[in-house]
């Protein structure tokens, strides 16, 4: 088969966590997903926001990103 320009595509299996909250951060979660709600007019659970909101801070974290990309190999 010819090489194709999509690599192969990444486990894509969910990994289930689970962690306790202090109880300012779980009101914060509720009014976080109200403001989603009356933002977009549909109403998410906290447990489905949860994994886009790490997304979006990890994914906008530069010196995160900065550490965890591989480094290029000197020869």
């Amino acid at each position: 088969m010819a090489d194709l320009k999509l690599p192969k595509l990444p486990d894509r299996t969910p990994v289930r966590i689970t962690f306790s909250a202090m109880p300012e951060l779980f009101e914060a979660l509720n009014a976080y997903a109200d403001a989603y709600e009356t933002a977009y007019g549909r109403r998410e659970s906290v447990a489905d926001l949860i994994p886009a909101m790490l997304d979006s801070f990890l994914a906008s974290d530069r010196k995160f990103a900065k550490a965890r990309s591989p480094r290029p190999r000197r020869e």
